[in-house]
């Protein structure tokens, strides 16, 4: 089973205590104070610029500052309904690691990009934008870039690779994405976006329910990731848009909680007509988790997913064959060594690319753990001489 089936399924069990283990005093203790404030975009990287490609395309991006040695662009796209931010602590990582410049794009419909048409999410379109930013950016001297995606990211990285839309392309990283596997979770995946609350009462709550949920398991990840992820509903404008917080709602946000108990289930209201005892004047109807979130209504989600499936499975039909037929270094990194489907796992006994195994992480591997994910890919650009190690790194030989 896949990393992406187990968050699936996953997200129907009851919350969890986040970083401790039940039974521990001092663990419930820690779980209970710990702070979801949010992180600013500017503690990560060095500038972050809207590049208008067109009249009708206008992209975010973000960016680290450029190497003190001559080294390769990594190229960095989200998945499905995360944003550029969801980079940060990697981008943090691997620039202290090698000589490199980090490029993090806010895809088509993400982030703070702004396009005509956000419903279309096809593999050639979200390819052609990467293609035409690039272009816009770099119009004379285009610098090595390799390309690194993370789910609906790495599929679109394949694309994007075999469309050969960019002449410097020098090698790919795919993370927690394979053909089969992918295809094997469309078919819970619209059961998975509907328990998934609609809206939070504050960026915070937001930040707590990313962690409890275990979409990320990395509490500081998080805190810059999550509020890339959804938009103030008076303002229709991105979190991060609200940064940084007023201590007042930082305040309030510290004492209202979407799980008011940490061993809490949350369950459907029933309807206590015909029971006895229901109807009396001392019956006081609970409030469930949902009831709570759900009336307040500050933030949801920046794009809905659920209206980009008939897009999904052209992200993922072919990919495996697309990923092997491409003529570049290529690097697989998965949550789970269960992920690899049959095309894969021959081509990998073939020794046709490098696949390397990330153990007690979730599907957002580059976020619960971005130190390893970096030195992984910081070794693998060391070794084919893409990069020049930066400080006192140390290149290891891969392993799963």
């Amino acid at each position: 089973m896949s990393s992406l089936q187990r968050t699936i399924l996953k997200s129907k069990l009851p919350p969890t205590i986040p970083g401790g283990r039940i039974g521990r005093a001092d663990s419930f203790k820690k779980s209970r104070i710990r702070d979801y404030k949010p992180c600013m975009w500017n503690e990560f990287f060095a500038e972050k610029e809207d590049i208008v490609v067109d009249e009708q395309r206008t992209f975010r991006i973000y960016r680290t500052k450029k190497p003190e040695k001559p080294g390769p662009t990594l190229l960095l796209l989200h998945g499905g309904g995360y944003s550029a931010l969801t980079w940060a602590h990697f981008c943090s990582e691997v620039t202290s690691m090698i000589h490199s410049q980090c490029l993090c794009i806010d895809l088509r419909g993400h982030g703070d990009s702004k396009v005509d048409d956000e419903d279309d999410l096809s593999a050639d379109t979200l390819s052609k934008d990467i293609g035409d930013l690039l272009t816009k950016l770099y119009p004379e001297d285009m610098p090595q870039i390799y390309v690194v995606g993370h789910s609906m990211g790495g599929a679109i990285a394949v694309h994007f690779a075999y469309m050969a839309l960019v002449p410097t392309l020098i090698g790919i990283t795919v993370i927690d994405v394979v053909e089969g596997t992918a295809m094997e979770a469309l078919a819970s995946m619209q059961s998975f976006l509907r328990s998934r609350p609609k809206y939070f009462q504050s960026i915070p709550n937001a930040i707590e329910w990313c962690i409890r949920s275990g979409q990320v398991r990395n509490v500081d990840s998080a805190k810059v990731s999550m509020p890339g992820q959804i938009i103030n509903c008076t303002t229709n404008q991105l979190a991060t848009n609200d940064l940084p917080l007023p201590d007042e709602v930082l305040e309030e946000a510290h004492h209202t909680s979407m799980f008011p108990n940490a061993f809490s289930i949350s369950e459907d209201e029933e309807s206590p007509a015909g029971e006895e005892g229901a109807t009396g004047e001392d019956f006081k109807k609970p409030i469930t988790t949902k009831a709570a979130t759900d009336a307040a209504k500050n933030y949801t989600w920046r794009i809905d997913l659920a209206k980009s499936e008939k897009y999904w499975v052209g992200w993922f039909s072919g990919l495996s064959d697309k990923f092997l037929n491409l003529r570049l270094p290529k690097q697989l990194l998965l949550a789970s060594i269960d992920g690899l489907d049959r095309t894969l796992t021959v081509g990998q006994m073939q020794g046709r690319f490098q696949m390397q195994v990330l153990a007690r992480c979730g599907h957002a591997v580059h976020e619960d753990r971005p130190h390893e994910v970096a030195e992984v890919i910081s070794g693998y650009l060391i070794r084919n001489r893409f990069a020049e190690a930066a400080g006192e790194f140390r290149c290891h030989m891969p392993s799963c």
